[in-house]
């Protein structure tokens, strides 16, 4: 893990109903679109080389004089795309929060983290309508400051800019989001074949709620970045379905009731919906424009051109607020104090006007300042007068401003940086000093001396604890890590507080007889750094040569630790641990693919890592499924070589579902091996078995010990952000 590299999502499971890879793709939706992935068969490539340091590079940007472009941008209005009031500000409001409010807690993907606004499907959602405008005025900009300044963190930047350009208030700014440049192809985001404005219900069943929303999937409908404003399945008159949706999106989001009305508050302060002309001379959004469109999206066939005056982007038209382009009160107020009417907009959607405003409380026009115009309110927006918890907070913002003012900071300052990780990540002048708790703090740990881990070494060596023991308690703490969002890790030892302590996946009476243990032999070493010095301790007894250690890992407290924010990561199955406590939806196999793919693991380095866990006696409980040893707790690859055996013939087992196996001998017919669909896919799977070949051939047993020690380093060492990004803060 270093500083060099964006993150990439993975396999989309996790349970809930997730149809694995089968969810649209880019193809599907746009057939014609250039295939360029044929070109990287291996993955992603980077056209900066893999020894670039966005870090590095960051931190040698002129910061200043970056802000004063943004801010002169602003009001720099351009006749191809005319910006509202003068001021683009709220455009790059827009730009920024939908760029950040993809972001989902279920397995961490989406966000602002690496860019993927620029590609599809995202810069083609109906919800991001326009906003390939927004980025090609931010064109100038990132030529002129060239690999400085990312993509990814020049979105975020840009509202930031853009809210104080206006008055609004911030609360800081991290950069050190490095961009990709293809689209994340693999991450699911839903299996619908139409989009939101194509007459689609809503993702759930009312009669159910949330519980049919398939597991990651945060957004109501597809091509929505929160919820349909118009109302559930575009029905305006569902408000306890309207409340419903926005409570649990922002909630599958991150964000908690009182951030879900500041952002919406403090977001519909600035600027307008639009509206005021014909959709249906809209043409085809980026991914599916022709070659003379140059990536232009949504380009109208009328005469004038579509823009301006007769922008269509949502089809809701009109302003929240009299004072568009100001950071001011009355959002709450003219929320609060009129009474609304459903209205059509020009472009024939569902919004509520105010009866009978007075004209100090109408709008200018976005084209005109001389002309005054209603403002209006989505569906959404009047959920928080009509919802009674909503209505509480919205009265309490609207009679202490200050108050209103700081939620929305945070929250702001939340959605763009929520998928950035750890503050060690952070980078810039504008990075807050206080520690947040959904930053995940870890107290500053000490790099214990070569004595302390030899001393630390022999008394766990000593303690009786069994390779089993010690192994899966450090695959228990390292292996939370997910690049998605950069939660999780070994770092910290949150594997002994609430909630991972009492994780089923953990067993948490072996779990917690290990930490008091470590806890009574560690001296001053932290128990973060014990865990993992144990499972050196125990890869070191079963035969390993050569297990680095890197110590200097603190130990949070539970006082810094959101209990639910990390319930939402525990594992409803990990084939590492050969852990299924339940038959899901999805394969088991599948959810091995996203597990290792949320590790950032290569398929050589999750098939080494699941064979050597195996004959360690890392399964959950003791099972003994896929422990294809005669020498357990021994660091061998018989794993491979007794999978790839010929002699045996596999059958399921009556009454598992297809989860389970056993191996009898052909000639014999008596039973050698009991196995999980994690373990056969190995030497079912065309591409598994190639690598499972590589381990089981006569002479491997080197290569198969380097690369598991490889690998298992990795995980252990995913989340050291303290050591990797400690030069970037001098």
């Amino acid at each position: 893990m270093d500083a060099k590299t964006g993150s990439m999502g993975g396999c989309p499971m996790h349970e809930g109903g997730v149809r694995a890879l089968l969810g649209r793709t880019n193809k599907d939706w746009w057939p014609e679109m250039l295939a360029t992935e044929i070109l990287n068969p291996n993955g992603p490539t980077n056209p900066l080389g893999d020894d670039f340091d966005y870090a590095e590079a960051f931190n040698a940007l002129d910061y200043k004089a970056l802000k004063a472009d943004l801010t002169a941008l602003m009001t720099d209005s351009q006749p191809w795309w005319p910006a509202d009031y003068g001021h683009y500000g709220p455009f790059f409001i827009r730009m920024a929060w939908h760029a950040a409010g993809t972001y989902r807690t279920a397995d961490g993907r989406g966000g602002a983290n690496s860019g993927q606004q620029r590609f599809a499907p995202l810069d083609s959602w109906p919800d991001n309508g326009n906003l390939d405008k927004a980025r090609r005025l931010l064109w100038p900009i990132k030529q002129k400051y060239g690999n400085n300044i990312s993509w990814a963190d020049l979105f975020i930047l840009a509202g930031n800019v853009a809210i104080e350009s206006m008055g609004g208030p911030v609360f800081g700014f991290g950069g050190g989001r490095a961009d990709v440049f293809e689209p994340e192809r693999d991450i699911y985001w839903g299996s619908e074949d139409k989009w939101v404005n194509e007459g689609v219900q809503t993702r759930i069943d009312p009669a159910h709620g949330f519980e049919q929303l398939e597991g990651p999937l945060a957004a109501i409908q597809m091509g929505l970045i929160y919820v349909n404003p118009e109302g559930p399945g575009g029905n305006p008159h569902d408000d306890e379905g309207m409340a419903r949706d926005m409570k649990e999106t922002f909630a599958r989001m991150a964000m908690n009731d009182e951030e879900t009305v500041a952002l919406t508050a403090g977001g519909h302060t600035f600027g307008k919906a639009h509206g005021n002309g014909d959709a249906s001379t809209l043409g085809a959004a980026p991914a599916g424009g022709d070659l003379a469109a140059q990536g232009f999206g949504w380009v109208s066939n009328q005469a004038h051109g579509g823009i301006g005056e007769h922008t269509v982007t949502s089809g809701i038209e009109g302003s929240w607020t009299n004072v568009p382009n100001k950071w001011t009160e009355n959002y709450f107020r003219l929320l609060l104090d009129y009474d609304y009417e459903l209205v059509k907009s020009p472009a024939g959607a569902n919004q509520w006007q105010p009866i009978n405003p007075k004209e100090e409380d109408m709008a200018p026009a976005a084209w005109d300042p001389s002309i005054k115009v209603p403002t209006m309110m989505t569906t959404a927006d009047m959920q928080l007068k009509r919802d009674p918890a909503y209505r509480a907070i919205s009265e309490k913002f609207r009679h202490d401003h200050e108050a209103f003012k700081d939620a929305f900071a945070r929250a702001w300052f939340k959605l763009t940086h929520r998928d950035m990780g750890p503050k060690a990540r952070y980078l810039g002048p504008e990075v807050p000093a206080e520690d947040l708790i959904w930053q995940d703090p870890i107290p500053a740990g000490t790099m214990p001396s070569d004595a302390d881990v030899a001393a630390v070494k022999k008394k766990i060596a000593d303690s009786g604890l069994t390779v089993s023991q010690l192994v899966k308690t450090a695959w228990a703490s390292a292996s939370t890590y997910r690049k998605s969002d950069h939660r999780g890790g070994a770092n910290g030892a949150r594997v002994a507080l609430a909630p991972q302590k009492d994780w089923d996946v953990n067993e948490p009476a072996m779990l917690a007889k290990v930490i008091d243990t470590l806890n009574g032999l560690r001296g001053s070493m932290s128990l973060a750094d014990a865990i993992v010095l144990g499972g050196v301790v125990g890869l070191e007894v079963a035969g390993a040569r050569n297990v680095p250690f890197t110590g200097g890992r603190g130990d949070a407290t539970a006082e810094q630790t959101d209990c639910d924010s990390f319930d939402v990561m525990e594992p409803q199955a990990d084939a590492f641990r050969n852990y299924l406590p339940r038959k899901l939806a999805v394969k088991t196999e599948e959810m091995m693919l996203d597990k290792a793919s949320l590790l950032g693991l290569s398929v050589p380095e999750m098939t080494v890592l699941i064979g050597g866990l195996r004959v360690l006696g890392a399964n959950h409980g003791d099972r003994g499924h896929g422990h294809f040893t005669k020498r357990s707790g021994q660091l061998t690859n018989d794993f491979f070589v007794n999978l790839l055996d010929m002699t045996n013939v596999w059958n399921a087992v009556d009454g598992s579902g297809d989860e389970e196996y056993v191996a009898t001998d052909r000639k014999s017919g008596s039973e050698c091996w009991r196995a999980t669909r994690a373990d056969l896919v190995f030497g079912s799977n065309s591409e598994l078995r190639a690598v499972s070949e590589i381990y089981a051939q006569n002479g491997a047993e080197k290569k198969f010990h380097d690369d598991f020690v490889a690998a298992w380093t990795k995980v252990m060492n995913a989340d050291r952000f303290d050591l990797t990004y400690a030069k970037y803060h001098k």
